[in-house]
Formats: C-alpha cells, sequence, structure tokens
C-alpha cells in the first residue's frame, strides 16, 4: 500500500493481502492443502529447526492462515497474531504458553459464560488455577496476586452485559506485578477498541463473532502485542528457557518482540492442534472488509433499540452504555467513542419466564448462542449459556434470571424495534 499509515476501512480490505503470484487472483486464495513441498533437505531442516520461516503443514500453518493473521494484528496495532480453530483454542494455546501446573490468573467475573466454565473447569486438568476479580473495582485484582500467579484476563466489552472495562488501570496494576494483561475483544472489535493502545499485552478474539460476523465460520485468534519482557522475571520457561524440541533454541532471545506468538503457534498449535481450516480463514478474511461499516450500522441500531426499550413499561433496566444515563458511558466514551457496541443486556420486570417467553415468540431476531452476527440475535442466559451456574453466580457474571442478551443486527431499526413489540406484548 503507497500510504505509510493507512487509515483502519483500508487495512479491513487490504492488510496482509496481495495478488496471488502465480494466477494473478485478487481475492486471497483457498489453500486447500495439507501440507508443502520443500525445496530441498537443507530447506526442509531450516524450517522444522525454526532456522527459517515458511510453510510445513497446514496444522501449524497456511497462506489462506497467514493472510487473515497479517490483517488482524494490523487492525489491533500487534506484533503478529495466530488463528486457530476457535475463541476457546485461542485461550488454551495463551495460557499453555504461560502457565506451568500450580500457577494461576486473575480473571475478571464477568466473562463470556464458556470462558467462566473453562477456567474454572477444564482449565484446573492442566492444574491452572483462576481467581475471579470485580472490573468494576481494580483493587480486587491486586488482592488475587501471588507469588504463582502469571497473567490477567478481562473482556474489553464483557460479555454478556456489554459492560466497558478500564483497561489501562487493570493493565497498570498487571505490569506493576510483572505480568501480562490478556485482553478478550470480541464484544468490542478492534474497530471500537484497539486494547494494546490501553496497556494490553495480548488481545484474543472469537473471529466467529464480529470479526468475520455472518454467522457461518468458526474461528480465534491470538494477537501478541510485542511488548511484554517474557525473560524479565523467570516466570514464563516456555518462553525464556532453552527448548529441547528446537536444540536449545530460546523463544524470546530468538524471536524477540514476536515470541509470544512463536511459542504459540511451534509450542502449542503444533501439539495441542486445534487448527483453523483454510476454507473458514478465508471466509473470515472476506467478512473483515465489511467490518467498519457493519460496526456502524450495529452501534446506531443497537443505540436505537436500547433507547425505545428504556421507556417500555415490561422492562425494568437497560444497560447499554450508549445511553447518557448509564453509569458505564463515562468508560465507553473514554475507551470506545464511535459507539457502544451491539450487545447488551435488559431486564424483564416478569423475571425468569418473562425472559422464555420473551425469545420465544420473536420472530425476526434468531433465538441461538452466538453474537456479532449480521442478524439479529437473542438468548435469555439464564436458561441457556449460563445454566449450569448457580443463581448467585448467574447475577455476579451480569446474567440473571431476568437478563435478555440482545446482539442487534444491522437490518432497518424500525424492523428490530417492531418485533420487540410484538414479542413483548405476549409478555
Amino acid at each position: 500500500m503507497p500510504n505509510q499509515n493507512p487509515g483502519f476501512s483500508t487495512l479491513a480490505v487490504h492488510a496482509g493481502a496481495a495478488p496471488d503470484p502465480t494466477t494473478g487472483a485478487r481475492a486471497t486464495p483457498i489453500y486447500q492443502t495439507t501440507s508443502f513441498v520443500f525445496e530441498n533437505a537443507d530447506h526442509a531442516a531450516a524450517l522444522f529447526g525454526l532456522q527459517q520461516f515458511g510453510n510445513i503443514y497446514t496444522r501449524i500453518m497456511n497462506p489462506t492462515q497467514a493472510v487473515l493473521e497479517e490483517r488482524v494484528a494490523a487492525l489491533e496495532g500487534g506484533a503478529a497474531a495466530l488463528a486457530v480453530a476457535s475463541g476457546h483454542a485461542a485461550q488454551l494455546l495463551t495460557f499453555h504458553a504461560i502457565m506451568q501446573p500450580g500457577d494461576n490468573f486473575v480473571a475478571a467475573r464477568k466473562l463470556y459464560g464458556g470462558s467462566i466454565n473453562q477456567f474454572g473447569h477444564a482449565f484446573k486438568n492442566f492444574d491452572w488455577q483462576v481467581r475471579w476479580a470485580d472490573p468494576a473495582d481494580v483493587s480486587t485484582f491486586e488482592a488475587e496476586i501471588d507469588g504463582r500467579t502469571r497473567a490477567i484476563f478481562i473482556e474489553s466489552l464483557a460479555n454478556p452485559g456489554g459492560t466497558f472495562v478500564d483497561i489501562a488501570a487493570i493493565a497498570e496494576v498487571a505490569h506493576r506485578h510483572g505480568l501480562p494483561l490478556i485482553v478478550d475483544n470480541t464484544m468490542a472489535s478492534p474497530y471500537l477498541v484497539r486494547p494494546l493502545e490501553h496497556g494490553a499485552d495480548i488481545v484474543i478474539h472469537s473471529l466467529t463473532k464480529f470479526l468475520g460476523g455472518h454467522g457461518n465460520s468458526m474461528g480465534g485468534i491470538l494477537v501478541d502485542g510485542g511488548t511484554f519482557d517474557w525473560s524479565a522475571s523467570g516466570n514464563y520457561p516456555m518462553l525464556s528457557q532453552p527448548r529441547p524440541e528446537y536444540a536449545g533454541v530460546v523463544l524470546h532471545q530468538a524471536f524477540g518482540n514476536i515470541a509470544f506468538a512463536i511459542a504459540a503457534r511451534v509450542l502449542g498449535l503444533r501439539d495441542l492442534g486445534p487448527a483453523i481450516s483454510p476454507f473458514n480463514a478465508f471466509m473470515i478474511l472476506t467478512g473483515i472488509e465489511t467490518l467498519p461499516l457493519r460496526m456502524q450500522r450495529h452501534c446506531e441500531n443497537a443505540l436505537a433499540v436500547a433507547t425505545w426499550l428504556k421507556d417500555h413499561p415490561k422492562v425494568g433496566w437497560v444497560g447499554y452504555a450508549g445511553l447518557e444515563d448509564s453509569n458505564n458511558h463515562a468508560l465507553q466514551q473514554r475507551y470506545s467513542p464511535k459507539g457502544a457496541g451491539a450487545v447488551f443486556t435488559f431486564g424483564l420486570k416478569g423475571g425468569y419466564e418473562a425472559g422464555k417467553t420473551l425469545v420465544e415468540s420473536l420472530q425476526l431476531f434468531s433465538h441461538l448462542a452466538n453474537i456479532g452476527d449480521t442478524r439479529s440475535l437473542v438468548i435469555h442466559p439464564a436458561s441457556t449459556t449460563h445454566r449450569q451456574l448457580t443463581e448467585d453466580q448467574q447475577v455476579s457474571a451480569g446474567a440473571g434470571p431476568d437478563v435478555v442478551r440482545l446482539s442487534v443486527g444491522i437490518e432497518d431499526a424500525a424492523d428490530i424495534i417492531a418485533d420487540l413489540e410484538q414479542a413483548l406484548s405476549k409478555v
């Protein structure tokens, strides 16, 4: 690109991509192959020994995947990225690179229900322990840190409530204790928030959501900010100590500011195997091209819907940071002045049964467990995504019995509101 500092929309279309040198194809090809031919024995040895970058096997990397990684890294302002099969896979590989048995990390209580489950249950099989903190009270993060803490994890825009988190304040706590801050930026997307600019060290996305944007492909990605010193404390041996798999290479010494992304690829993805398919990488790349247009429409529609719901007699409260009377509005204006996102929750005065009736009565909205689609989506978390939690845990996670979550799509706002109106009449 001729412009040395291209704008966000230009990066969304062009970053990482070029016409195919063999065929001249303008769109990034789907390299639907399992493996790649080596030039000779020395070339193969250099690739396997991390002495040269290149393609070996699609489980580890693939040219379609590589364009996706470069594009998302550019949009987030990161040094490098690794695309994988899902957002959960991105979280697994992130912690695999920095945690040892017996280590712990501090996470915000208000997270996607699947993340709460992964952290609180599946990670115990690795003897990785999670400690919970209140994202509205920064001091609670510091209170949970001890000598075995290895990271802090938050969402920039918390799911399901659509609450903005003070990234910079939590980053200051993390860095004071020599810890990386990991931020799940799925709900905001880099169009609204770029966490690395506020002190984050690693950014994670479920590509399935707003980046892909069309509800048709699974994927996840981790972005290495390139600023954290993995060798300073000795607490991150996967990056700071010789790796026997690679003839004693010390990844942080060898790869500098992209060492974390390299570790996640060659130590995590290589052996644990949650690879993204080339086809899904292609579909998500195509979705990213319209990310700025979609996110702006999502935000406009969500504000219109939230404003309408706030005055409805059957609605007890609306938790949308874009509303001026929201107690989260100041953080939204600070971190996301372009808009407050597409996802928010509201409470029905009729509680649990009213929530179930509403979602079953909607017609334009799709009742399913996803967000970030072009279509408007709805779910009652207490009876679905957060059902495995106790009622107290549900309330703590912002998914109490009365809560309904909307992911507002890009349809005409009047049609979205009309569907809500007819469904609420049946509550």
